[in-house]
């Protein structure tokens, strides 16, 4: 098949290309760098024609209210363009219970990009992830004051980027879903242990507290960001990737 992958230079998308090419596809990963923008919609068309599956990986910039204009607008753009290219099934990766912490704009952007998606007249697939590993650096980062963590006990499940990849080329080149696949890591930690368990593991010496007002998980009640039912569990563990 040829397969569309925006954000195909990504750390998702990169991987997704690679494991595409690896079975044999004709795959076009397409970025600002390779000269398709999803927000002005410029060289889309081109990009999209002809191509048997579009996977969107694209991100907004920002967490906040924007995000939703940037969902909108891309949106828009890639099921017009899906539309003209004769597209037969458009992939987009979300957010396990994204649905159910509306108290996050960025959260409430991906659920209006799925439902954009759900609406839209191109046969569709949705792929649901947990919290990446290679996010939880940055966690770290956003409530550290100088040798302190600040973390909530928030349940998370850590998924492997390339499991995630994984995931999503298996399921762009079957058959549309027309739903939702949810995938997680095999493991769930509070946010705070995932901490300790992270700085112990590189020997940095800086402290985790219990704060469950700190950062942006904390909006996030109960364990309603790991997967349920019969979601797919990833085959990496935390403990090993940090090794």
């Amino acid at each position: 098949m040829k397969i569309a992958v925006l954000g195909g230079t990504g750390l998702i998308g990169s991987k997704v290309v690679q494991n595409l090419t690896a079975g044999g596809h004709e795959v076009v990963p397409c970025s600002p760098s390779t000269g398709v923008d999803i927000i002005t919609g410029k060289g889309l068309e081109e990009a999209l024609a002809g191509a048997d599956v579009v996977v969107n990986l694209t991100n907004s910039p920002t967490f906040d209210d924007a995000s939703a204009a940037f969902f909108q607008t891309s949106m828009d753009n890639l099921l017009a363009a899906a539309g003209k290219g004769g597209v037969r099934h458009v992939v987009i990766l979300s957010i396990v219970g994204a649905e159910l912490v509306p108290e996050l704009a960025y959260y409430r952007a991906k659920v209006l990009q799925e439902d954009i998606l759900k609406a839209g007249p191109v046969p569709y697939s949705i792929v649901r992830a947990t919290q990446f590993m290679e996010f939880i650096d940055a966690v770290l980062s956003w409530t550290t004051d100088g040798d302190t963590v600040r973390l909530p006990a928030t349940p998370i499940q850590p998924i492997a980027a390339q499991d995630v990849a994984d995931a999503v080329a298996e399921v762009a080149v079957g058959t549309p879903l027309n739903s939702t696949r949810d995938i997680g890591g095999p493991d769930v930690f509070t946010l705070d242990e995932l901490g300790r368990v992270t700085l112990d593991a590189r020997s940095d010496s800086r402290t985790v507290v219990l704060d469950d007002t700190a950062g942006m998980f904390a909006a996030v009640r109960g364990d309603v960001l790991t997967t349920k039912g019969d979601a797919r569990l990833a085959p990496t563990h935390y403990i090993d990737w940090l090794s």
